[in-house]
């Protein structure tokens, strides 16, 4: 990808708390002591300077554009999140659309716009866990 392809799409931000026109850009401009990163797109809000990675192979965003702590709630979610459908205790098909369910709409976590919202999922996985430990519990 090169540094000056001028490329835009509206995104919303959640710092900027709106839609905004984010700019396409490189991992060398978001994390320059990365050099591995370099060549990856990402995309930029230029008011606020956060950003968001894209899907794998193309310039898609990942989701919305996350404030420092709303990515660092959304690496927590993760955390609880990933194990339970790695290790086989529950299907992550079912989590998630159990999760989506829950809150009423679909459930994916790059979509998370606040802090709020992502310790209302946490809290919603928590009651997973603790209702799949039961039937693991009860069962005979």
């Amino acid at each position: 990808m090169s540094e000056t392809k001028n490329e835009f799409t509206i995104i919303y931000c959640c710092v900027c708390e709106k839609y905004i026109v984010a700019r396409l850009s490189s991992g060398k401009e978001i994390y320059p002591h990365r050099k591995d990163l370099y060549n990856l797109p990402f995309w930029v809000c230029d008011s606020c300077k956060n950003y968001v990675g894209t899907h794998r192979g193309t310039t898609n965003p990942l989701g919305v554009i996350p404030s420092k702590e709303i990515r660092q709630l959304r690496q927590k979610i993760h955390l609880l999140l990933d194990p339970l459908w790695k290790m086989g205790k529950i299907k992550r098909s079912v989590l998630y659309k159990e999760i989506s369910e829950r809150i009423g709409k679909e459930y994916h976590t790059a979509h998370i716009k606040s802090i709020e919202e992502g310790n209302n999922i946490i809290n919603i996985i928590k009651e997973i866990m603790n209702e799949e430990n039961e039937k693991r519990f009860w069962k005979v």
